[in-house]
């Protein structure tokens, strides 16, 4: 069951991460799942451990890994394009 939700919430992550950074189009429920997982390990490795990998689902895991996903996001544009958009 932690798995489901787990996914779940990736993609939401990846999915709000993509509409602030404005590649949502780019972007298919898959991809939005693999940026929102990987963008909150990142996260959890910028504030030491808060993300949704780690610990349970809060406000603070959610809003670290939306924070890790928006800068996963930011990296892949600036190698893509040259710039951060």
């Amino acid at each position: 069951m932690g798995l489901i939700v787990w996914l779940i919430v990736g993609g939401v992550i990846g999915w709000l991460a993509s509409i602030i950074m404005r590649t949502d189009a780019q972007q298919g429920i898959l991809l939005n799942i693999i940026v929102g997982i990987v963008g909150a390990f990142i996260g959890g490795l910028i504030f030491s451990g808060g993300s949704i990998n780690n610990n349970g689902l809060n406000l603070y895991s959610f809003l670290v890994s939306l924070l890790g996903a928006v800068v996963l996001l930011a990296i892949v544009n600036l190698f893509r394009r040259g710039s951060v958009r």
